[in-house]
């Protein structure tokens, strides 16, 4: 374990910050994304960056890294002619860069206890054509159970200190996701994907967050992948159904467009938004795609006090 002190008890004496986006980390190394694999081709090529990655978000304040695994998927790695075998350690390697990450932080004096979430993405995230945005694929909830299980287990076998099911976009899909993480002796957080008070597979949230209230594996509930301005209203939802603590991490409030493939429109991220998510309810605080280093420096900066 990187810190002898288990995600769930900080979460209870206090808030814990989260890093930024992999990919925008990456790609501002110079490294090219534009690859249906995303980040996750990195793990089979260049790991070293991944963890260089991680490191510079633990180094400007974060507390959490979340793996590479997002798109780390068996199907999606036989679709490049990667066999299940080094599928599997693929998927154990991206836990141990990001604990490699924390030995190196901690070796070049960062003294705070130190966190690694293995990242498990939607089924639309393998498909790479924006459904992970969108939901509702025309897959039953048994069907999506088949597919996430074999990964969780892999994942959960590399002994992360949580499993973050993030940027769900649909509750048929974290049902699916919530019996997959039954019995793997790791704790887990949900967040979805949202668009105002819906999921962007248009259910409400009170009607989406609750399944987890009962959970005893998850330790966290909330959102990711959406704009800023989406966060308080969710974070209150999520506290109000499952009395849980609640896991924010948005955009920078920039919008993906799946068929260019790229981001458009301008920032609204505001490191000083945070304060109040957290007096709504939030307890692990970061940000998703487009939100870098200098940022949750800020974020820390902001949950501490410190100029």
């Amino acid at each position: 374990m990187t810190s002898t002190i288990a995600l769930a008890e900080a979460l209870a004496a206090g808030t814990v910050v989260l890093d930024g986006g992999m990919s925008n980390q990456l790609e501002s190394a110079g490294h090219d994304l534009s690859d249906e694999l995303w980040s996750a081709r990195l793990l089979a090529e260049r790991p070293e960056a991944i963890t260089e990655a991680h490191l510079g978000y633990f180094e400007a304040g974060a507390d959490v890294a979340i793996t590479s695994s997002y798109q780390a998927t068996f199907e999606g790695f036989a679709g490049r002619g990667i066999g299940r075998e080094r599928a599997a350690e693929l998927l154990v390697l991206s836990v141990e860069l990001a604990r490699e990450a924390a030995r190196r932080a901690q070796a070049k004096g960062v003294a705070r206890p130190l966190w690694v979430a293995a990242s498990v993405g939607p089924y639309g995230a393998m498909l790479a054509d924006g459904s992970e945005y969108r939901g509702r694929y025309g897959l039953s909830v048994a069907e999506l159970e088949r597919f996430h299980r074999p990964r969780l287990e892999v994942l959960a076998g590399a002994r992360p200190d949580v499993l973050a099911l993030e940027t769900v976009p649909d509750a048929d899909e974290a049902e699916a996701l919530l019996r997959a993480v039954r019995g793997l002796g790791v704790p887990a957080w949900l967040s979805y994907s949202v668009a105002g008070d819906r999921t962007r597979a248009g259910q409400p949230l009170e009607e989406a967050f609750a399944p987890a209230a009962g959970a005893d594996e998850v330790i966290a509930v909330g959102v990711n992948c959406c704009a800023p301005e989406d966060v308080e209203g969710a974070v209150e939802i999520a506290a109000r159904v499952t009395g849980k603590p609640v896991v924010v991490y948005p955009n920078s409030g920039e919008a993906w467009n799946a068929e260019a493939r790229a981001w458009e429109g301008r920032s609204s991220f505001a490191p000083e938004l945070v304060r109040g998510w957290r007096e709504s309810g939030a307890r692990l605080i970061g940000g998703c795609c487009r939100v870098g280093p200098e940022a949750i420096g800020s974020i820390a900066r902001a949950l501490t006090g410190t100029p």
